[in-house]
C-alpha cells in the first residue's frame, strides 16, 4: 500500500531512478545536434572545463564522488573544519587591514571600524611604509586590546613591533591569556617578496616567548600570499605554504618546541578568489594536508590548522574598480563556506591607492551581509556533503601535495626560493594564464568585457609600498595588466590629442545582420581604449569611403553576417583602402577575402590585436 503525504505531494521514491549510461545517452543526443559525434565517456569529457593544476570540472557528479577521509568538523583531518562548532557560535572573525603610516589618522580608521563591525586589526608596523614603531601606542588608544585581536606585519621591524604590543598589552593591563592575534613573523615570506635571505632565529625566539608567556598569541604567519601574487595556482599556492610551515616546524622543534606547542605558533593565510568553489576547495585542502603533516610529524592532534583568508589582490582591478565589490563578495562567500577562522575583505580601492571611508565600510559590511543576512556562519561546513566540492578538494589536495613534495625534493622551500625554482614554477603557469586572459578565456569584467572607455577614473591617495622595487622578490602580477598597460596607452594619447584613438565600425546590412558582431568589435576595442565610431549604422560600397573620412579613424573593422560578408565583403573593404584605411579588421572566423589584413573572433588574442592596431595609430 502507498502511503500518500498530507500535502498531497508524492515522495521523490516514486519516480524511477535514472542511471548514469540514461544520462551520458541524452548527453550524446545534444551533442548531436550541435554537430559532436561523441559516445560514453567522451560525451561526458566533452561537457567538462579544464582548470590548472590538471583539475577537471565535470558536468555531473553522483555518490561515487563522495570522499571516504572527510571525517567530522572539529577532527582530523578536519577538511570539515578546524572546530567543532565551526563559525556557527559567532561567525567568522571580520579582520580589516591598515597600511596608515600617520597614527592618528592610523587610530581614526581602527576606531571606526572596530565601531562598525570590525573585530580584529591588520596592522602594517615599522619601516618605511608602515606606522612607526613608537606610534603604535597613538594608533592603538581607545581601542579594547583583550577584545581585538591584532594581526601585526613588521617584517622589516618584527623585534621592536612585537616588543612594542606586548608592552602595550601590559600597560593597558591586558592578562597575558587574554592577547590575542598574531606577531605576524614570516621571515620566508619576506624572503619570496625582497629576495632578503630569512633569518629564522628572531622567529623561533618570539615563538618561544608566545607558548612560554600568551598561550592565545601566536607567533608565525604562514603567508601564501607571495606565492598567489605572483602568479601561482591554487595547488602551487597550497604546496608552498605547506612548505613553508614545514619548515618553520623544523625550525621550531629543532629548538626544543614539542610538535604540538609549534603547530599552535602558526597561522596560515591564503588567498580566497571569485571562483567561490576553489576557493571553498582550497582552504579544505589546506586543513586536510596540514593534517597530514602534523600527523607525520608525531604530532596528529595538533594538525587544526588556523586559517585566514584574503580577498584576492590579483583579481582586483583599476578600471571600473566597483566590480571589485561583486569579486569580493564572491571571495568572501568561498572564504566563509570554505570555513576560514579570519577573513580580510579588501576595499574595492585597494588596486587605486589607499581606500576612503566608504570603501571600508563597504569591505567590512560584506561579512557582515553574508553572516547577518544571508546566515552563512550558522551552518557548520555548509560545503559538506557537495559531491563536487568533495572531489575538487580531492582533486585540489593531490596536486599540492605533489608540489609540496617536488619542492621538498628541492632541499624544502628555503633552496627552492634561492635557486629559483619556484620563482620558474609560478612563472609558467603565469604565462600560461596570461595566454588565456590575453585571448578572454578567462574574462575580466568591465576591463577585457563590457569595458567602459569614457569612465571617470576614481582616485586615492597613493598607498605606502613596502615591496616595490624590491630587486630579487618574486614578482607581482594582476589580473588586469595587460589590458591596463593598454588603456594608460590611450589614456596618454588623449591628454596630448583631447580625443582617444578610433576605429570604424564598417557594419553590412540591417541591424539583424550586424549587431552581435557590432557589440563583439565595440567591446573588444574598448578593452583597448579605443573608440568605436559607428555612425552610420550601416553602409555600403559606395558610402564607406566618406563614413571613415568622417570617423576620422584610419582602421575599420567589418561586422555583419557571414552572408553579407560573402557578397560584399571585398567591395567595402577597396573603397575603406582607397579612403586611406591602412588596416582592415573582419569580425569573424578568418576567411580569404581581398583587401581583408587581420579577423576578430571569440577566443583571438585580443591583446596582440589591441597592441597591434595602436602602435600602427601611433599611440606611444
Amino acid at each position: 500500500m502507498t502511503v500518500q503525504p498530507a500535502d498531497g505531494l508524492s515522495p521523490a521514491a516514486a519516480f524511477p531512478d535514472p542511471s548514469h549510461d540514461q544520462w551520458q545517452t541524452l548527453v550524446e543526443g545534444v551533442l548531436r545536434k550541435s554537430g559532436k559525434e561523441v559516445s560514453g565517456s567522451a560525451a561526458e569529457e566533452a561537457l567538462s572545463t579544464t582548470l590548472e593544476d590538471g583539475l577537471t570540472t565535470r558536468p555531473l557528479y553522483t555518490a561515487q564522488d563522495e570522499s571516504p577521509d572527510t571525517g567530522f568538523p572539529g577532527f582530523a583531518p578536519f577538511t570539515r573544519g578546524s572546530r567543532a562548532e565551526g563559525n556557527a557560535a559567532g561567525g567568522w572573525d571580520v579582520r580589516q587591514r591598515h597600511t596608515l603610516t600617520d597614527p592618528a589618522r592610523l587610530n581614526e580608521a581602527v576606531l571606526g571600524d572596530l565601531e562598525n563591525g570590525t573585530t580584529s586589526l591588520w596592522l602594517t608596523v615599522g619601516g618605511p611604509v608602515g606606522v612607526p614603531v613608537d606610534g603604535l601606542a597613538r594608533a592603538l588608544e581607545g581601542v579594547y586590546l583583550d577584545l581585538a585581536p591584532i594581526a601585526l606585519d613588521a617584517p622589516a621591524d618584527l623585534d621592536a613591533a612585537a616588543t612594542e604590543l606586548l608592552r602595550l598589552y601590559g600597560e593597558r593591563g591586558v592578562a597575558k591569556d587574554e592577547a590575542r592575534g598574531t606577531l605576524g613573523a614570516d621571515p620566508l615570506g619576506h624572503e619570496a617578496r625582497t629576495g632578503v635571505e630569512a633569518d629564522l632565529a628572531p622567529t623561533v625566539r618570539w615563538a618561544r616567548v608566545c607558548e612560554a608567556e600568551y598561550p592565545r598569541l601566536r607567533a608565525v604567519a604562514v603567508d601564501a600570499l607571495p606565492y598567489h601574487e605572483a602568479g601561482g595556482s591554487a595547488a602551487e599556492e597550497l604546496g608552498l605554504s605547506l612548505a613553508a610551515g614545514v619548515a618553520y616546524l623544523r625550525a621550531l622543534t629543532g629548538a626544543g618546541m614539542s610538535v604540538e606547542a609549534a603547530c599552535g605558533q602558526l597561522e596560515f593565510r591564503y588567498a580566497a578568489t571569485a571562483d567561490q568553489f576553489l576557493t571553498i576547495a582550497k582552504l579544505r585542502a589546506a586543513r586536510r594536508l596540514w593534517a597530514r603533516v602534523a600527523e607525520a610529524s608525531g604530532g596528529p592532534a595538533a594538525g587544526a590548522q588556523r586559517q585566514h583568508a584574503v580577498s584576492s589582490p590579483v583579481m582586483m582591478t583599476r578600471r571600473d574598480p566597483w566590480v571589485n565589490m561583486l569579486r569580493t563578495t564572491l571571495a568572501t562567500l568561498g572564504a566563509g563556506v570554505g570555513g576560514a577562522d579570519s577573513v580580510t575583505v579588501l576595499p574595492f580601492d585597494h588596486a587605486l591607492g589607499l581606500p576612503d571611508a566608504f570603501a571600508r565600510r563597504i569591505a567590512r559590511n560584506t561579512s557582515t551581509i553574508l553572516m547577518e543576512e544571508s546566515h552563512l556562519a550558522r551552518v557548520i561546513d555548509p560545503a559538506g556533503g557537495s559531491w563536487y566540492v568533495e572531489r575538487l578538494t580531492d582533486e585540489l589536495a593531490s596536486a599540492a601535495w605533489a608540489f609540496f613534495q617536488e619542492t621538498e625534493r628541492a632541499g624544502g622551500l628555503p633552496a627552492a626560493l634561492r635557486s629559483g625554482m619556484v620563482a620558474e614554477r609560478l612563472a609558467a603557469t603565469w604565462a600560461a594564464r596570461s595566454a588565456k586572459l590575453a585571448r578572454r578565456k578567462e574574462p575580466i569584467t568591465g576591463v577585457s568585457e563590457f569595458p567602459q572607455p569614457g569612465e571617470r577614473p576614481v582616485e586615492r591617495e597613493p598607498a605606502p609600498d613596502a615591496y616595490a622595487g624590491a630587486p630579487g622578490g618574486l614578482p607581482r602580477v594582476r589580473r588586469d595588466e595587460a589590458f591596463e598597460a593598454l588603456r594608460a596607452r590611450s589614456d596618454a594619447h588623449l591628454a596630448a590629442t583631447g580625443s582617444r584613438p578610433k576605429v570604424f565600425v564598417a557594419a553590412l546590412g540591417p541591424a539583424a545582420a550586424h549587431t552581435a558582431r557590432v557589440s563583439f568589435a565595440v567591446n573588444l576595442f574598448g578593452a583597448g581604449g579605443i573608440e568605436a565610431v559607428h555612425d552610420p549604422v550601416s553602409v555600403e560600397a559606395d558610402t564607406a569611403a566618406d563614413a571613415l573620412t568622417a570617423a576620422g579613424a584610419t582602421v575599420a573593422v567589418l561586422c555583419s553576417s557571414d552572408a553579407l560578408y560573402a557578397e560584399r565583403a571585398e567591395q567595402v573593404a577597396a573603397a575603406l583602402k582607397s579612403a586611406g584605411a591602412e588596416r582592415v579588421f573582419l569580425a569573424g572566423r578568418p576567411g580569404e577575402y581581398a583587401g581583408v589584413d587581420a579577423y576578430i573572433f571569440a577566443g583571438c588574442d585580443a591583446v596582440a590585436v589591441l597592441t597591434s592596431v595602436l602602435d600602427r595609430m601611433g599611440v606611444a
